[in-house]
């Protein structure tokens, strides 16, 4: 039993290697950005720590999104899923597999965005504080991977690519991960309530001590609510393939 699961993570994390279209926007982009606008820009070093928080939020999402929305739709239409369905191995390795290589992919862009952190950006910040921090940038992967789960069943792999970029964009941005949502329009700051982008890097924020708001309880309880509402989404989605 344990060997099917680490044989389906092994190929998920080999597939994703060797997929440069992928690596790039994931991995990369958000390296370079937390680089740029906390390290390169001038005075940008006063706001690393804030940075770090939010940038974390965006270096999980990528991976999540498209690992899971434009590589399911891809599987999909190719016939790949429909084959697993026939292959004697346990029902949730393929989306265990998929998971673990989300986080792992993701750690990849962490690592770089702390080291950067810290060794370029001055960021101080105790053992516990970078743990914690850590633990809620993985975790944030979570309620991603459901809608990017939802995303790859609904749509097409062309679709899927474009609906997931939108989505990449469209919550780093609106979630207040590239700036605080207090410079927006009252109706942008409306939208990213409902957000997870926006709640999860609160949640960051409020571990770190860098800013955000201080009600951290609120914070969570709507990111468990949007949590569950992408787990039902992704169980309809899944429903209609079956």
């Amino acid at each position: 039993m344990a060997n099917a699961y680490l044989a389906e993570i092994k190929a998920e994390v080999l597939k994703l290697s060797r997929m440069p279209e992928f690596a790039i926007p994931t991995l990369i982009l958000p390296v370079m950005f937390f680089t740029l606008f906390g390290v390169i820009i001038p005075g940008s070093r006063d706001n690393a720590a804030y940075l770090l928080s939010t940038f974390g939020v965006f270096a999980v999402m990528g991976p999540a999104l498209f690992g899971f929305g434009a590589g399911v739709a891809q599987e999909r239409e190719r016939g790949w899923l429909t084959l697993k369905r026939a292959v004697p191995a346990p029902a949730a390795a393929l989306l265990v597999a998929k998971t673990t290589a989300t986080v792992l992919i993701a750690s990849v862009s962490l690592g770089a965005i702390y080291a950067v952190a810290a060794f370029a950006a001055g960021v101080e910040l105790s053992p516990q504080v970078w743990l914690g921090l850590l633990l809620v940038h993985v975790l944030s992967a979570i309620p991603f991977v459901l809608l990017g789960l939802a995303l790859g069943f609904v749509f097409g792999a062309n679709a899927a690519v474009a609906v997931a970029n939108i989505a990449y964009l469209g919550m780093a941005v609106l979630g207040g991960l590239w700036m605080p949502i207090s410079v927006f329009p009252k109706i942008m700051g409306q939208i990213a309530q409902v957000l997870p982008s926006y709640h999860l890097a609160e949640i960051a924020l409020g571990v770190s001590g860098a800013g955000g708001e201080t009600a951290l309880l609120g914070h969570i309880l709507a990111a468990l609510a949007i949590t569950a509402i992408a787990a039902g989404l992704a169980l309809l989605a899944w429903a209609r393939q079956r």
